[in-house]
């Protein structure tokens, strides 16, 4: 069994691209997980999908297989050629995707390193896969020991300190612009779900007050309560009024298709500072010389006071991941063999069982020497096994381990699939989704 991550993300692929693999409707990413499940060699599959990545993490028995799959499908879902998509995607196999999986979660691989979402997002990823019978054991065991991982950096660094995220980079540019004539604007966020308010947050933090728009009123109202007085809400049907009436404009919604159009742009005697957060973009192109745009991967390149910090401990978060990496093989490695080895007894044990039975049946031993001819074989195979069971164990320790475990699996017929992991796993390894 292997583990491969497909990854579309914001350093290897850019926002159009995004755009066109990003789920466009309700099922599809269900659609797309059961598809791939659907082949033979690919066990589990789950799909991350957020601003900055598109990722299909599975586990699997053929990497190559997987690959050209993977590439295959999102051609077909996205349009793009596969060619074209080879070119821009990366690919992490085995080891380097469970390293690249928990960078992901510590938030090392972000596009603001240290932002506060990922790790939720990756869970609601593997949930989401889990409840529609794609996603199980093989794959909960990564991403619970990724969680896991994430803690650690996050205890042992200061890389989430002062948490950052998408909304607050956009803020923050907002604030190196206007300067001290920020404080006591209206800005304008359209869009009421966690990005949306993260941006009401730090608006609020920078002395703003904000009209909240969302498609749902209820949603929007209940969110501006939470966040106090300063916020206003109203429907998306005013949207094209308060473009052209505020110089600010923060969005951030799940919409498929762009929600300000070039058509509601009216003529203003001001200049504009609108920022696009959202994949597939919020904000048509539009061409206005009053008008700066700032999208996803504009800000990338968007310094910060804490980024000399965050970078120093990134290393240091490194170092926890690939720890945690070694240590998660060791763990998968053990996890493996021992079921495998108590399968080679019981089917030593059965073999003792049934030639016992028809010895005794065919007259070639009395059955009142049963008890002891059990004996007597069952010490026989255990010393047969002793050494080749040791050898095993030592196995476990290999980096190639697994696929040792695998053949010797495979030789004796021995099944673990249905073997409950946890009879196995460390005390401390206990979160993420049972499977």
């Amino acid at each position: 069994m292997y583990y491969q991550v497909i990854s579309f993300n914001y350093k290897t692929c850019d926002l159009a691209s995004r755009e066109r693999l990003a789920l466009k409707a309700k099922g599809d990413q269900e659609a797309l997980l059961q598809r791939l499940v659907s082949f033979d060699f690919i066990h589990e599959a789950f799909m991350l999908n957020t601003c900055n990545r598109v990722e299909i993490i599975t586990a699997n028995k053929d990497n190559f297989a997987t690959y050209h799959t993977i590439l295959g499908v999102m051609s077909e879902y996205s349009g793009v050629n596969f060619y074209q998509l080879k070119e821009m995607m990366q690919r992490v196999d085995d080891e380097d995707a469970i390293f690249h999986i928990f960078s992901v979660v510590s938030s090392l691989d972000s596009l603001v390193i240290g932002e506060s979402q990922i790790t939720g997002q990756v869970k609601e990823a593997f949930k989401y896969a889990y409840e529609h019978g794609t996603a199980g054991k093989r794959l909960n065991r990564v991403v619970s020991y990724a969680i896991k991982c994430a803690a650690q950096v996050r205890n042992a660094t200061l890389i989430s300190e002062n948490p950052i995220s998408i909304a607050s980079v956009a803020v923050a540019q907002a604030e190196e612009i206007l300067q001290d004539t920020m404080a006591g604007m209206t800005a304008v966020v359209i869009g009421a779900g966690e990005m949306g308010t993260l941006a009401v947050k730090h608006l609020l933090r920078s002395g703003c007050d904000v009209i909240l728009l969302g498609r749902d009123l209820i949603k929007a109202e209940q969110a501006a309560s939470a966040l106090g007085e300063n916020v206003k809400v109203d429907s998306f049907e005013n949207l094209a009024k308060y473009i052209n009436r505020y110089r600010l404009v923060f969005s951030a919604t799940s919409s498929p298709q762009s929600v300000l159009k070039k058509e509601m742009v009216q003529e203003c005697d001001f200049k504009r500072l609108w920022f696009d957060m959202a994949i597939p973009r919020d904000i048509d192109e539009i061409y206005d010389e009053k008008i700066t745009i700032y999208r996803i991967d504009d800000l990338q390149h968007i310094s910060n006071a804490n980024h000399a910090l965050r970078q120093e401990q990134a290393l240091k978060a490194t170092e926890i991941v690939e720890k945690f990496k070694e240590e998660f093989f060791r763990w998968l490695r053990a996890l493996s063999i021992e079921p495998v080895i108590k399968g080679v007894r019981e089917h030593a044990n059965l073999a003792i069982e049934k030639e016992l039975k028809r010895a005794i049946k065919k007259g070639f031993v009395p059955a009142t020497l049963e008890d002891n001819l059990r004996k007597m074989a069952v010490q026989m195979f255990n010393h047969f096994l002793h050494n080749p069971t040791k050898k095993m164990r030592q196995s476990s320790h290999e980096k190639e381990g697994l696929s040792k475990i695998e053949a010797i699996e495979a030789i004796f017929e021995v099944n673990t699939e249905n073997v409950d992991p946890k009879q196995y796993k460390d005390k401390h390894h206990q979160k993420g989704y049972s499977a």
